[in-house]
């Protein structure tokens, strides 16, 4: 478990990412895709890395960063890094520009239960000509797996970010931490999350930076720097059909995101709480928030079972759908 005190300065500049990190993003995918609990969190991603593995180059790319890479577990911090966030290049010069120090360190630290290869053994000693290596290799396999899924991952974003916002405003910093996502506990002035590392760290004065993404991984990601707000990225499901909010005519009557909600309801399966969080690509609290709305204007029925809440529609939600194309 690590213990984040966060200090005065950091809890009033508590903040969302803005916009998508190319190469951060693809580091982490590299990672979440292969592992097929991560991999369930983004279905779309995962079948495009499946089928672009098929073309030769795409596959000599997914194998040397597979090689590189650990298979689980905390990256390297240099390779989420910061500055770069314009492209893919701009994240790789911003990778290359790191300290050679802290590159071998930060890997020979990640390969401690691999075995060495003259590949590893390049990349630890940020050999000049494998990090090429490894950068040509990000490129191409963003290219063929992220970069079609890129406007699409971008949107969630900004739709999963604006339902924060409105969990902001209904619950209040203390509701906003408490249910980012079950690995995280608020517990003032310490946030706990369960990642890859444990201790206990103090804030940066900085702030905290929160970023929802669907190849987070298992568990959140936190990454700590000197003179920089503190970045915690946590697991938050890609929706794998998602109705897009300008084509859907229930999203100007109910919202883009109470639609698509409705709309999964509307679909075979069984409908729990956190279903319904991971087919959107929402928060829990978000998910109940909305069902409830659903359920009180008479759209949705309500119940538990055991330890779950299960929903349906009611004959009035489903007359609704029917009556929208």
């Amino acid at each position: 478990m690590l213990r984040l005190h966060l200090g005065p300065a950091d809890l009033c500049r508590i903040r969302f990412v803005d916009r998508l990190h190319p190469v951060g993003t693809a580091m982490m995918a590299c990672q979440a895709l292969h592992d097929p609990r991560s991999a369930a969190m983004a279905p779309d991603l995962a079948a495009a890395a499946g089928t672009a593995a098929s073309a030769p180059g795409v596959r000599s790319a997914a194998a040397s960063l597979r090689h590189l890479l650990p298979a689980r577990g905390r990256l390297p911090d240099f390779l989420t890094p910061f500055d770069g966030l314009d492209s893919v290049g701009a994240g790789l010069a911003a990778i290359r520009a790191t300290p050679v120090r802290r590159v071998r360190a930060e890997v020979a630290a990640a390969y401690g239960g691999v075995a060495a290869t003259p590949l590893r053994r390049g990349f630890a000693a940020a050999d000049p000509e494998v990090l090429d290596l490894f950068g040509r290799a990000m490129h191409t396999w963003f290219g063929a797996v992220l970069a079609p899924h890129w406007p699409a991952l971008a949107a969630l974003h900004q739709r999963q970010v604006a339902e924060a916002a409105f969990g902001l405003a209904r619950r209040g910093l203390a509701g906003l931490l408490a249910g980012l996502h079950p690995a995280i506990r608020w517990r003032p002035p310490v946030l706990e999350v369960r990642t890859w590392w444990s201790g206990e760290v103090t804030g940066t004065g900085h702030g905290l930076m929160l970023l929802p993404s669907p190849v987070a991984g298992p568990l959140p990601r936190v990454l700590v720097e000197p003179d920089r707000p503190v970045l915690l990225v946590y697991p938050a499901a890609m929706p794998a059909r998602a109705t897009a909010p300008a084509a859907d005519p229930l999203a100007g009557v109910l919202g883009a995101t109470r639609a698509a909600v409705l709309r999964r309801l509307a679909e075979p399966g069984r409908h729990t709480t956190t279903a319904l969080a991971r087919a959107v690509g929402i928060s829990l609290s978000s998910a109940s928030e909305h069902a409830s709305a659903l359920r009180a204007a008479g759209l949705v029925d309500t119940e538990r079972r055991g330890g779950a809440v299960r929903h349906r529609l009611t004959p009035l939600g489903a007359h609704l759908l029917d009556g929208a194309p």
